[in-house]
């Protein structure tokens, strides 16, 4: 793609969000093409501190960072608000995940900016949303794992509630705060308006799991699988998933197994009866996929035209050949950690952008925001500004 052609090329982006929605959303908008500036604290946002530190970032703070720039900052300091409002004034998005209220102490709230830029799109992401009871509460993404429901969902064989290890209730939000973003700015485009957009880790989270929520509705609390057989299966060298929904799926998968009779059985006949006796068909299916590797079975499925999958790490994902194929991922060399694999987005413009070293940017974004040299220099002297490696 022509980045002159990217969607959000030309449009600047004030970040103030920390963490991973936030930053998620915004990367989005720099992978297609946005100037976003990511203000944060003096010594970075606590984003740079979720697992493992290599210097000032992470893991996390690498994949959602990428193409910004960093204006460390200290927002008290009255000279650096100032110059914060100056940006802001010239902004098209404004982005900001505190709890509600903290970004009107500053003076940067949407009532505040929306003054003097009328067409200024602004959103605020937030663990529990902007009103209500919960407003206040302080949140991370497993707290709305587990209030959404979906720990209970993804419950063990046991019934003990699962909460999924990485923060897929920040990734989820950060799509939709980034969506709800490319909407409105659609509608600016149309109709000559901003808007004030309330993006909530705990409605993304609901709306995400929108048809479990009305199947537990009409099944009166009951959301197990929609079909048998699905899941992992144990194999001599590891696991492989399968998939077979229909019932020439079903009869396909038992002739690979060598058990053709099963498909014949009054328990196992049709989709209902298989979902009803579940339990007793994983059994079979347990003692049969131990007999050979997963490679094998893939084989012998992928050739009968049962979905299947072997059950991947990452190292394996990586070294796949159709991944490998189509780039689904690619290397970037960051200076602190050297080579990560980083998987495209999709429908972005390819990119190799690295994530900010904290107050990589402070010196240009602030020249952008019509303060001098010599200012800049006391303020950083003042401990009000981080000025990081360029």
């Amino acid at each position: 793609m022509n980045e002159q052609h990217a969607a959000f090329a030309g449009l600047k982006v004030l970040d103030f969000t920390a963490g991973v929605a936030g930053p998620h959303a915004t990367q989005i908008m720099a992978l297609h093409g946005a100037e976003v500036i990511k203000v944060e604290p003096l010594n970075g946002e606590w984003g740079r501190t979720l697992g493992r530190a290599y210097e000032n970032h992470t893991a996390h703070s690498i994949a959602f960072n990428r193409g910004k720039k960093s204006l460390a900052v200290d927002l008290k300091n009255a000279d650096v608000l100032a110059a914060v409002k100056s940006l802001a004034q010239s902004a098209d998005i404004v982005a900001e995940s505190f709890r509600p209220g903290v970004m009107a102490r500053f003076g940067l709230s949407y009532e505040d900016l929306s003054n003097d830029n009328k067409d200024l799109i602004y959103l605020s992401i937030s663990g529990f949303g902007q009103a209500g009871s919960y407003m206040d509460r302080p949140v991370t993404d497993a707290v709305i794992q587990a209030f959404s429901g979906w720990m209970t969902m993804n419950a063990d064989s046991r019934g003990v509630p699962q909460r999924s290890r990485m923060v897929a209730m920040d990734v989820m939000t950060g799509l939709y705060g980034c969506n709800a973003v490319a909407m409105a700015m659609i509608a600016k485009l149309r109709f000559g308006q901003g808007k004030w957009i309330d993006c909530s880790l705990m409605q993304s989270a609901a709306a995400f799991q929108a048809p479990k929520m009305i199947e537990f509705h009409l099944q009166k609390g009951e959301t197990g699988n929609l079909y048998a057989p699905v899941g992992a299966f144990p194999t001599r060298d590891g696991q492989i998933n399968i998939t077979a929904m229909r019932d020439d799926h079903f009869a396909a998968l038992c002739r690979v197994l060598g058990r053709r009779e099963l498909a014949d059985e009054p328990r196992f006949r049709t989709a209902a009866d298989r979902l009803e006796h579940e339990e007793d068909l994983n059994a079979i299916l347990f003692a049969a996929f131990a007999k050979r590797d997963s490679q094998d079975w893939a084989q012998r499925l992928t050739e009968a035209d049962v979905m299947n999958s072997v059950v991947y790490s990452y190292s394996d994902y990586f070294d796949d050949r159709h991944v490998k194929e189509v780039g689904s991922y690619d290397w970037l060399e960051h200076p602190i950690v050297g080579n990560v694999p980083v998987p495209g987005v999709p429908g972005a413009p390819e990119s190799r952008a690295e994530s900010p070293e904290v107050g990589q940017h402070s010196i240009d974004v602030l020249q952008m925001a019509g303060l001098q040299t010599d200012e800049i220099e006391r303020l950083a002297e003042s401990g009000a500004v981080t000025v990081g490696r360029t």
